[in-house]
């Protein structure tokens, strides 16, 4: 499945799109970071919940659930909120 990644994790990936693969959200988080290491820690906390700064969308779908299962040719979309003053 195509991911979209968004600026501030590109410092992982190097690239805007990246394929990963899994049958949960979850499953494609765990397959990112054995790509990726490091990047799902700054997307899932140490109690296994989304971090409140970040949102996923499958086909335009928000999802809210780690378990939530996913369509294996559908594009996620991650986007992370930017905050500042």
């Amino acid at each position: 499945m195509n991911v979209l990644v968004p600026s501030p994790l590109r410092s992982y990936t190097a690239s805007r799109i990246v394929e990963a693969e899994g049958e949960c959200l979850d499953d494609l988080l765990i397959d990112l970071d054995r790509q990726y290491p490091g990047i799902r820690f700054r997307m899932v906390d140490e109690q296994g919940r989304i971090r409140p700064h970040l949102r996923f969308f499958l086909q335009g779908r928000q999802l809210f659930d780690l378990r939530q299962k996913l369509e294996p040719d559908a594009e996620l979309t991650i986007v992370q909120a930017l905050s500042g003053g």
